[in-house]
């Protein structure tokens, strides 16, 4: 009688990719372990780590990467959507140029910090006023305390899984290095009934609600046209101030997602690719609280830094939003991505692997199931099977993020996105009689 053949289990089989996944990079293994000497893990900012190590990159160009051991990447995850415009913009790279000719750090006003408040003042309808800062995390901070200061209430609402930088994290699995944690109360991402119950119980203490309308961290799930319409109703009716989260977002039409839903944040954070590939932030929105941040009132509050309008990112962030990032070009890529999907679904069903594409526009979520997600708690990739499908990417020439969330750049093309497709379904050949045993965690 013959035996039956084992199948071998998931680990195992991650295990062989892993394997060849090391034999492939010894430079980045060696690079690894000498910044471990240095940076804590070998690493500054989490969200670039993966195990067993991350690949290390020495050049880039147009929509490539390119690594310490030779390798070359069609570039899919895009620096975490900040990296809207590939590598090497000619408009930017020339704006930068010459701003270098005329120094670098001023210490004083410029010409283009207005220049670049008043196009962030007229692409985002509900942005009356704008402060500069020097990354999403601080925008975030300094709108949730404007907020506070200007109701004289201390609570915030967030929702489960939503990521608003290092200090306002809601995201399971890490150790938050949240401020005031004891003033901030949580709800279900897309849940009006959950919404509606936290926010009346913090009542006339609920100075703000802070929410991305499609969350990032917590799966790329976009929200719920009537849960953000049920937001903004109920933060007018408490008094409490409504906080758009657009870093990741303001990315996908010309003004952002609010313009998509047609709803009006009281405040909306910047960051990411409005800088034009520099560190950048903003907090901006109605007139009678961004006037706190005024330094001749009375009253004013003290808001400092550096860098705030620091002539390289100014210069950049006007022109990436006057002259490259414009609304056709969103509109353009938005399609683009939109092919991309269609091309995904048909992968799916050919190769028969649960896979929906989620997201919206340029953000593409990859989530191997087979009902959509509508909050956090209804994800269901197993880790493991992310693991497999990102070192194999990898090893196949294409970088992408392990929480499986794709973004693609102007520099994307058709031909880039047809590769990927055809990568991504060579990979889903090669494993995916195996996904069930990834699914049943065996």
């Amino acid at each position: 009688m013959l035996k039956p053949v084992r199948r071998p289990h998931a680990a195992e089989i991650v295990r062989d990719i892993e394997a060849r996944f090391v034999a492939a990079n010894p430079k980045s293994l060696a690079q690894f372990k000498q910044a471990g000497r240095s940076l804590p893990g070998g690493n500054t900012r989490i969200a670039l780590h993966y195990d067993p190590f991350p690949i290390a990159i020495e050049r880039a160009q147009g929509g490539w990467l390119y690594d310490h051991d030779g390798h070359a990447y069609r570039d899919f995850m895009n620096d975490l959507t900040a990296g809207l415009y590939g590598h090497s913009h000619p408009a930017i790279i020339g704006a930068l140029k010459g701003a270098l000719d005329q120094g670098i750090s001023f210490g004083a006003p410029n010409l283009y910090e207005d220049r670049l408040a008043a196009a962030i003042c007229e692409r985002f309808h509900s942005i009356e006023k704008v402060r500069f800062c020097n990354s999403g995390t601080e925008a975030n901070l300094l709108a949730v305390q404007l907020a506070r200061v200007t109701t004289g209430r201390s609570k915030v609402l967030g929702f489960s899984s939503g990521y608003h930088g290092s200090l306002i994290s809601f995201v399971p699995g890490l150790t938050a290095l949240n401020v005031a944690s004891s003033d901030i109360v949580l709800a279900r991402f897309n849940d009006v009934a959950s919404f509606e119950q936290v926010a009346r119980a913090a009542g006339k203490d609920l100075a703000a609600v802070i929410v991305e309308p499609m969350l990032g961290s917590g799966g790329t799930i976009l929200a719920d046209e009537q849960f953000l319409a049920a937001l903004r109703a109920l933060t007018r009716e408490l008094g409490a101030v409504l906080i758009f989260d657009e870093v990741q977002t303001a990315r996908l039409a010309y003004g952002g997602l609010q313009e998509v839903f047609g709803i009006d944040a009281d405040l909306t954070t910047l960051g990411k690719f409005v800088g034009g590939g520099l560190a950048f932030g903003a907090v901006g929105g109605r007139s009678d609280l961004m006037d706190r941040f005024d330094p001749s009132r009375p009253d004013r509050l003290g808001h400092g830094g550096t860098f705030n309008n620091n002539i390289l990112t100014m210069v950049a962030g006007y022109t990436v939003l006057t002259k490259v990032a414009t609304r056709d070009a969103l509109q353009a890529l938005n399609d683009r991505s939109d092919r991309l999907r269609r091309r995904l679904d048909s992968v799916a069903r050919s190769t028969g692997v649960p896979l929906l594409t989620g997201g919206y526009g340029s953000i593409i979520a990859l989530q191997f199931q087979s009902s959509e997600p509508g909050n956090p708690e209804q994800l269901a990739t197993p880790p493991l099977w992310r693991k497999l499908v990102h070192l194999e990417l990898l090893l196949r020439g294409i970088y992408a993020a392990r929480r499986g969330t794709i973004n693609l750049s102007l520099e994307t093309s058709e031909s880039d996105c047809e590769v990927f497709a055809s990568v991504l379904a060579s990979c889903l050949e090669d494993h995916g009689h195996d996904f069930e045993a990834f699914a049943a965690g065996s």
